[in-house]
């Protein structure tokens, strides 16, 4: 998905959309995979991941990396966190 990166120090400057991006369940439990790979990734290796999420300004993306990924939210690197509802894609 082609969207503008930006800084994670960045991110809290965005409003998030209250509504779930995806459109169905089987893409819902993809995107839940996708980030929990990313997570393993980033906490056994440091690796960083593309992901790609809504905001009411716009489709926004960040390479970052993922400390934990919890019932609502995706914990980044520096502590910035992102809803799971606004992320349309991860790219490992």
């Amino acid at each position: 998905m082609l969207a503008p990166v930006i800084e994670k120090e960045q991110i809290n400057q965005y409003h998030f959309p209250k509504n779930e991006v995806l459109p169905n369940e089987e893409s819902r439990a993809q995107r839940l995979a996708m980030l929990n790979k990313a997570q393993s990734l980033g906490n056994l290796e440091k690796h960083k991941v593309s992901i790609a999420f809504e905001t009411l300004e716009g489709v926004r993306a960040v390479n970052t990396t993922v400390w934990a990924v919890l019932d609502a939210h995706v914990l980044l690197k520096c502590g910035t966190v992102v809803p799971i509802h606004a992320i349309r894609e991860v790219e490992v």
